[in-house]
C-alpha cells in the first residue's frame, strides 16, 4: 500500500484511560463506460455479446457515456441495436469529435472497420460531443435502385473520477465536570494519539473540536460529556509522493488508506471498552462511553470535477468533469457557475 512501511500498532487499550486518570470494469453499459478489454473478432459477435460490451448510437436522442480518467472508453457503436442486426450495404462512418474534426488517424483513438470507436487513455480534456455519421444504400429488389441513406449518431461523452473519501468519526467520553482543565488537555492527547496511529498511511485528522453537555442517564442521573468530532483525511503531508508510486489516478489507493485509518481509529477505541471493564480497578476521570463511536461518509471530488445527480443520474456517486460554463477551484463536490461565458473547456478549476 502507498503511503508507509508496516503497520503501526495501536496503542495499548489502557494508554488513554491513564491518561485521562493523570491529565488528561470491466463492463460497459448505455450510461457508464469502464475499462474495455480488446474488441473481440467480428465473427464471434453475439447479441448478448454487443449488448454488453458495447454502447449504440440512438437516432432520437444523444447517449451519454461516463468514462473513468485514464482508462479506455468502451466501444461506441455508430449505429443503434435495432440496425446492427440487420444488413446493412456499402457502410461508410464518419467521426467527429469535440473540436469539430475528423478523428480518422488520431493516435488516441481505436477506429474499426465496422465503425467502432475507442477513445484510448481519456482525459477530462477528451470529453464531449463525439458525432458519427453513417451512410449506406438500400437496393430495391425489383429496380434494382439504389438509394444512399444518412443517419447522425450522437454521444456525450464524459471523463469521471471515483470520489474521494473522508469519514466524520462522533465519539463521546464522560467526564467529572464540563469546566475541568483536564478536558482540554485530555483532547489535545487524544488528537496525538489518533493522529500517530494513522500517520503511515499519510492520512490525518482534521477538524477535531469537542463540546462538554450535562445529559440524563435513566437510572444514572445527571452526566458530564464531551462530545469528541474529528474528520479522518487522506491528504496527510506527502500523500502526493506516495501518489507517484501507483502509474495512473491516485484515487483508489487514497480511499483504501484512508479506509484502513478508519478502521484503526474504531479498532482503538473499542480497545477503550476492553480497557475499562479489565485493566483498570477504579474507572479514570475521564472515560470512553461505550458503543459512542459512530462515523458518517463523506465524499469530495477533485479540481475541476463534480457531483451532479440530476443532470449525470446515470453516474450520480462519480466526480464528473465540469460541463463548460462551470467550474471547480477546490475539493468539494459541485461545478459552480461560472459569470464568464467564454470559459467553454470541460474540467475548469478557475472562472
Amino acid at each position: 500500500m502507498a503511503g508507509g512501511g508496516g503497520r503501526q500498532r495501536s496503542p495499548p487499550g489502557g494508554r488513554l484511560g491513564m491518561m485521562a486518570a493523570a491529565v488528561v470494469v470491466v463492463t460497459a453499459t448505455a450510461g457508464l463506460g469502464v475499462p474495455m478489454r480488446a474488441e473481440p473478432k467480428e465473427e464471434q459477435h453475439s447479441v448478448d455479446l454487443i449488448a454488453k460490451n458495447y454502447v449504440y448510437g440512438n437516432i432520437k436522442h444523444e447517449v451519454s457515456v461516463y468514462v473513468k480518467v485514464f482508462t479506455n472508453s468502451p466501444f461506441l457503436v455508430c449505429m443503434d441495436l435495432a440496425r446492427s442486426q440487420e444488413e446493412v450495404i456499402d457502410p461508410k462512418y464518419l467521426w467527429i469529435g469535440p473540436d469539430g474534426k475528423s478523428l480518422e488517424g488520431r493516435m488516441y483513438v481505436n477506429l474499426t472497420e465496422t465503425g467502432k470507436l475507442m477513445v484510448m487513455g481519456f482525459k477530462e480534456s477528451m470529453s464531449g460531443a463525439y458525432t458519427c455519421t453513417l451512410s449506406h444504400k438500400i437496393i430495391e429488389t425489383t429496380t434494382q435502385e439504389e438509394r444512399e441513406m444518412f443517419e447522425a449518431y450522437k454521444f456525450m461523452v464524459y471523463a469521471y473520477r471515483e470520489a474521494d473519501h473522508a469519514y466524520r468519526v462522533f465519539v463521546r467520553f464522560t467526564t467529572r465536570e464540563c469546566e475541568l482543565a483536564a478536558n482540554g488537555q485530555f483532547f489535545e492527547e487524544l488528537k496525538k494519539i489518533l493522529n500517530n496511529i494513522i500517520s503511515d498511511l499519510t492520512c490525518h485528522i482534521i477538524e477535531p473540536s469537542y463540546k462538554c453537555h450535562s445529559v440524563k442517564i435513566p437510572k444514572q442521573g445527571l452526566l458530564r460529556e464531551m462530545f469528541v468530532s474529528f474528520q479522518v483525511n487522506p491528504f496527510a503531508p506527502g500523500w502526493e509522493e506516495a501518489c507517484h508510486q501507483v502509474p495512473y489516478d491516485c484515487e483508489d489507493v487514497t480511499n483504501t488508506r484512508v479506509q484502513e485509518a478508519r478502521d484503526r481509529i474504531g479498532e482503538f477505541f473499542n480497545k477503550q471498552t476492553y480497557a475499562l471493564k479489565h485493566e483498570f480497578q477504579t474507572v479514570p476521570t475521564i472515560h470512553y462511553v461505550d458503543n459512542s463511536f459512530s462515523v458518517t461518509h463523506i465524499d469530495s471530488c477533485q479540481p475541476g470535477f463534480g457531483k451532479n445527480d440530476i443532470t449525470h443520474k446515470n453516474c450520480a456517486s462519480c466526480c464528473v468533469v465540469c460541463d463548460p460554463g462551470t467550474y471547480s477551484p477546490n475539493n468539494e463536490v459541485t461545478c459552480q457557475i461560472c459569470t464568464r461565458p467564454q470559459v467553454k473547456k470541460y474540467g475548469a478549476r478557475s472562472c
